[in-house]
């Protein structure tokens, strides 16, 4: 598999490499904003820019007819627009606020919990996210879709960061050193407290499920997320 990178960070360093661990090839690399994608040379593209760059990133791929996998978050204000796209165009895409499978089944287990909780009077809930200082937005994307499954499983009218307000959900989001991620959700009544947490020992396991995803996505057309390629559903 040709495989063309957008974004050439620490996230986008390691996905070659984990890609290249696994047999594939990566043909063309665009890290800066007057660089331009060589679409003739690949078979599907990676991306993970930045904010500002991401969309156009993407339905430039989708206008060459180049499948997607992207994991750059802060740009979600398009991401139906870039679905619509995707499929006017015949074409993939993959989007992940966060590739890891661990994250993933957290992803499923904070759904099962939310709805067990929606049931139990006198608790409160809140999610907190730790990620490390060169991390440009916050909340993380982990955090955010961590909070749409609660508020879409809850009595939660939506969200805020970092503030706090009756019937809305909390997200504190904090900065420290090279921390990969943490994230926990936690109920709390007078009585006791319940709390699942998950914590990335290093970004190896992001990488790895932005590679599988990309092998996954090949030859298939559609919008998708990480609940397809593990099966999840």
């Amino acid at each position: 598999m040709k495989i063309g990178l957008f974004g050439y960070g620490k996230m986008g360093k390691m996905i070659a490499q984990m890609a290249r661990n696994r047999g594939h090839e990566i043909t063309c690399i665009v890290d800066q904003p007057n660089e331009e994608m060589n679409f003739t040379t690949v078979d599907i593209v990676i991306d993970f820019s930045s904010p500002d760059a991401a969309f156009q990133n993407i339905s430039n791929s989708f206008k060459a007819g180049v499948p997607v996998v992207s994991g750059t978050t802060g740009w979600l204000e398009r991401y139906d627009e870039a679905c619509a796209m995707c499929k006017s165009k015949s074409g993939g895409f993959i989007y992940a606020s966060n590739f890891s499978l661990g994250v993933n089944l957290f992803f499923a287990l904070n759904v099962q919990l939310a709805k067990l909780m929606s049931g139990a009077p006198g608790y409160t809930t809140t999610l907190e996210e730790i990620h490390h200082t060169q991390k440009l937005d916050a909340p993380s994307g982990t955090a955010i879709t961590l909070a749409e499954s609660i508020v879409a499983n809850s009595s939660y009218s939506g969200w805020l960061a970092d503030q706090q307000e009756p019937g809305i959900l909390t997200i504190l989001s904090k900065r420290i050193g090279e921390t990969p991620g943490t994230h926990k959700v936690q109920y709390q009544s007078e009585v006791d407290s319940i709390e699942i947490i998950h914590t990335a020992h290093n970004r190896e396991g992001f990488a790895m499920g932005a590679v599988l995803a990309a092998e996954w996505l090949i030859d298939k057309k559609g919008v998708f997320d990480m609940s397809d390629v593990l099966n999840l559903r």
